[in-house]
């Protein structure tokens, strides 16, 4: 069974940083795409960033991108969401989510293109 689990959320004041972290089992990362959405209050989920586990590639959603960094974190699969100069707007319940990796078949930014989703992780910004 595969099973992903967040952690890293809290508060922080614009401008700040916070690291959320994915932490898989269950499943091996190398054939795995490990995604962030984040929704907000009264919002639908968006996509935030991906990265995929066969080739390493990664992928941003515009309105985060140059200030999220998604990578592999130091602990076996687990992976790490670097956010950098955050936003009030950035507030949301973070998701972690993933699916199996096809490389051809790229990343994926929609919801319905993952299969596995964690709990969620707070993060607020106080302007």
């Amino acid at each position: 069974e595969v099973q992903l689990v967040e952690s890293g959320g809290g508060l922080v004041q614009t401008g700040g940083s916070l690291r959320l972290s994915c932490k898989l089992s269950g499943h091996r990362f190398e054939y795995y795409v490990i995604g962030w959405f984040r929704q907000a209050p009264g919002k639908e989920r968006e996509f935030v960033s991906a990265i995929g586990g066969a080739d390493g590639s990664t992928f941003y959603a515009d309105s985060v991108k140059g200030r999220f960094t998604i990578s592999k974190g130091n602990a076996k699969n687990t992976i790490s969401l670097r956010m950098n100069k955050l936003k009030p707007e950035d507030t949301a319940v973070y998701y972690c989510a993933g699916h199996y990796h096809i490389v051809a078949y790229g990343l994926g930014n929609q919801s319905h293109e993952y299969t596995d989703w964690g709990q969620g992780t707070q993060v607020t910004v106080s302007s």
